[in-house]
């Protein structure tokens, strides 16, 4: 079915979108509003660690083809804290022409906290990508949240060959940008990422100077092809791989050791991850 969908000229896509609101109550974060269109739902939210609510992200079909377009949008309330990630790996097909478009919104409010950590995104040869994040913080708040792109499928010596990625990252603080970025790679070229298949980016906010020192050490493993920076409160972390395993170790690890200095709590993760 993805298949013909992907090759067939008339194939409209999916036009789908997802809206999640949260709210702090005394006890915990609540999933106040999920109002969904299309192939875009979550699972009913887990509490492994009391108030904070842990949310996944589920998109039945699988895959992402030219012609999609998905948008999601999270808003967290004044002091609601909610991690949100996914089963498995985002798909992104070959496309005979038209562009698949992926559209991200979060808006925190004051004393709010999100963990935007979902799995990776896997764009296969061929793909016509457009991907768009924006986190709008309150000076108050609190984000911890990473993406990892897969181009091609490097453990079966497939590489991203053909094909258009366009990324936009951004993040706004009290209607302030701190950070917007963007990554444009056309027919192929891996020349702007060095040839590596594996691109990860880490955003914490906020931060200081004792944190850049923290993740800088545990970068060690990913040599010359790794960075942090602190811009003010926001802290960049971004690199580039060949080896999923270490990228994913490499975030994780990073994580762990950042939450409780951000968010005063140990690092609980999601349980999905283990399956």
């Amino acid at each position: 079915m993805l298949a013909a969908q992907v090759t067939d000229n008339t194939y409209k896509g999916w036009q789908a979108s997802l809206a999640l609101q949260f709210c702090h109550t005394p006890e915990k974060t609540l999933l106040h509003s999920a109002h969904h269109i299309g192939p875009l739902t979550v699972q009913r939210p887990f509490y492994p660690e009391g108030e904070t609510c842990h949310l996944y992200l589920l998109h039945p079909p699988g895959g992402i083809v030219g012609g999609d377009t998905l948008d999601i949008s999270v808003r967290l309330d004044a002091k609601s804290h909610a991690l949100i990630t996914m089963p498995g790996a985002s798909k992104f097909y070959r496309s005979s022409g038209p562009q698949a478009r992926l559209n991200q919104h979060f808006y925190l409010h004051e004393d709010a906290m999100l963990e935007w950590l979902p799995q990776d995104t896997i764009i296969f040869p061929g793909a016509n990508v457009a991907l768009h994040s924006i986190f709008h913080l309150h000076a108050t708040s609190t984000l911890l949240a990473w993406e990892l792109y897969c181009l091609g499928r490097p453990v079966i010596n497939e590489t991203f060959n053909h094909g258009t990625l366009e990324s936009r990252l951004e993040v706004w603080v009290d209607d302030e940008p701190r950070l917007i970025e963007r990554l444009h790679l056309r027919e192929g070229d891996l020349t702007p990422v060095a040839g590596h298949p594996w691109i990860g980016t880490l955003l914490f906010y906020p931060a200081r100077e004792e944190h850049l020192d923290t993740v800088r050490e545990r970068l060690t493993s990913l040599e010359n092809f790794s960075g942090a920076t602190l811009t003010d409160d926001l802290l960049s972390v971004r690199f580039l791989s060949d080896d999923n395993l270490i990228c994913q170790r490499v975030m994780r690890d990073i994580w762990q050791s950042l939450r409780p200095l951000l968010t005063t709590k140990t690092a609980c993760s999601p349980r999905i991850w283990q399956t």
